[in-house]
């Protein structure tokens, strides 16, 4: 009892300076407030100890991506968190066979009405969070610390445990006033988003099929500012390139018999590459393994390799493997035709293969998003808080809202802020998570209502 008292009490201190921070800016935009927002905004002040508390206990739980158990545990906590916000929860296992936990689904709907005058107005609401992190059991240990009065340490604690915590927060807040009446609107937590399982069409098929239910998607990964959201993400691919040559005793190499060897041919091609297509804004493909030798052995599930050479002996093989992250559609498929065109200008000797791989795909900037995005700006200068903008979409990878983006309006980076994500020493700033949840709520409140 005295460590968790000792515990509330280090939080309350933690928040005294802010909520004065609070009550200004409240009063400097009360006019662009309703009094149900209002409330709305004055519930979660009172209420983040409880927020820090639902965020210690989920960053304490280990839920890397391959701990079935920790992940299940997660989403237990979470749903009894949900189930305090109206929420009906419910389970999307996996088959054995795929080594993933399964997802976490929260929903309500809007009461069926004959009445067509009062039906309802508000977008249908998809909001999207993930339970897992990248830190597995065998990891060193990272429980939830605090820093110093505004910043905490934790696996997982940015990334995404604390956008998790702003969703859930929000929803609780928006029920005890009485404003999720009438709405539709289903969270989403999966399990597996740092590490996806095979086959993706049963990993992410029931979420993909539950997104086409909404109009509108929010996503809870971390926030990168408190004035910058995001309208685009890029996509991400995989690509492997095989390559051979004629061996023989490297006394002979450049000669028109013996050619230049499979290692100067995966040279000139990964050059190229960067010469003819490094420019491009948002396209980048990186070469992640390289493996050139007389007897050559890759395992792509391990991403392991080994070679046997020698300096005198021209390479007969090289195995590359890398990734390719793209903002559109049509600039992923611009590049795999420019990139099979490289690979067919063969050096003498030689010969080449490239194969590609689709992984996630892109969440284009829209106007659909753009549209939402003006909500999410409105909110934040009646909030006070200036403008939101859209940030720079190169600024972040491949996401679970990429999956969905193709049927629905889109906005991510809604979640916690902080440092160091999917690094130990993670951390998380305290000191603006109150703003994070009340936006967020306000946000499904205007989106929803």
């Amino acid at each position: 009892m005295k460590k968790s008292a000792l515990f509330f009490l280090t939080i309350l201190i933690a928040m005294t300076s802010l909520a004065q921070k609070v009550k200004t800016t409240a009063a400097n935009a009360a006019q662009g407030l309703s009094k149900e927002e209002k409330q709305v905004m004055a519930w979660i002040d009172a209420h983040m100890p409880q927020a820090i508390e639902m965020l210690k206990e989920s960053v304490n739980i280990n839920s890397g991506t391959l701990n079935i158990e920790g992940v299940k545990k997660v989403g237990a906590l979470f749903a009894k968190e949900f189930e305090k916000a109206g929420f009906t929860t419910e389970w999307v296992a996996m088959p054995d066979s795929i080594k993933r936990a399964g997802h976490l689904v929260a929903s309500r709907r809007a009461a069926a009405s004959s009445n067509s005058s009062s039906s309802k107005k508000g977008k249908r609401l998809f909001l999207i969070g993930h339970l897992d992190t990248v830190f597995e059991p065998d990891m060193p240990a990272n429980p939830f610390t605090m820093l110093n009065d505004s910043t905490a340490t934790g696996q997982g604690v940015n990334d995404m445990k604390g956008g998790d915590v702003v969703v859930i927060m929000a929803l609780q807040a928006l029920e005890q006033a009485g404003l999720l009446k009438n709405t539709d609107i289903t969270a989403y937590f999966t399990g597996d988003e740092e590490h996806a399982g095979y086959p993706r069409e049963v990993t992410r098929g029931d979420f993909i099929n539950r997104a086409k239910q909404a109009d509108i998607a929010l996503a809870f990964e971390g926030a990168n500012g408190l004035n910058s959201v995001a309208t685009g993400r890029r996509g991400a691919s995989g690509w492997r390139l095989d390559v051979t040559g004629k061996t023989g005793h490297s006394s002979g190499v450049f000669t028109p018999s013996a050619g230049y060897g499979a290692i100067y041919e995966a040279a000139r091609i990964l050059n190229q590459f960067r010469e003819t297509l490094s420019t491009e804004k948002y396209l980048t493909f990186n070469p992640g393994i390289i493996i050139g030798g007389s007897d050559i052995e890759y395992n792509s599930e391990t991403s392991k390799g080994a070679a046997i050479a020698k300096t005198n002996i021209i390479s007969p093989a090289v195995t590359v493997t890398g990734d390719l992250r793209f903002l559109t559609e049509d600039q992923k498929d611009r590049a795999r035709v420019k990139m099979r065109e490289i690979v067919a200008q063969n050096l003498a000797q030689t010969s080449a293969k490239i194969s590609f791989v689709d992984g996630i795909p892109s969440m284009a900037p829209t106007e659909g998003n753009n549209q939402v995005l003006s909500v999410i700006n409105s909110i934040s200068m009646d909030m006070g808080a200036g403008a939101t903008v859209a940030g720079d979409p190169g600024s972040r990878g491949a996401g679970d809202i990429s999956y969905v983006a193709a049927y629905v309006d889109c906005i991510d980076g809604l979640g916690a802020s902080g440092r160091g994500a999917h690094a130990p020493g993670e951390t998380i700033h305290l000191n603006q998570l109150p703003f994070l949840i009340k936006r967020a709520a306000l946000t499904i409140y205007r989106l929803s209502r």
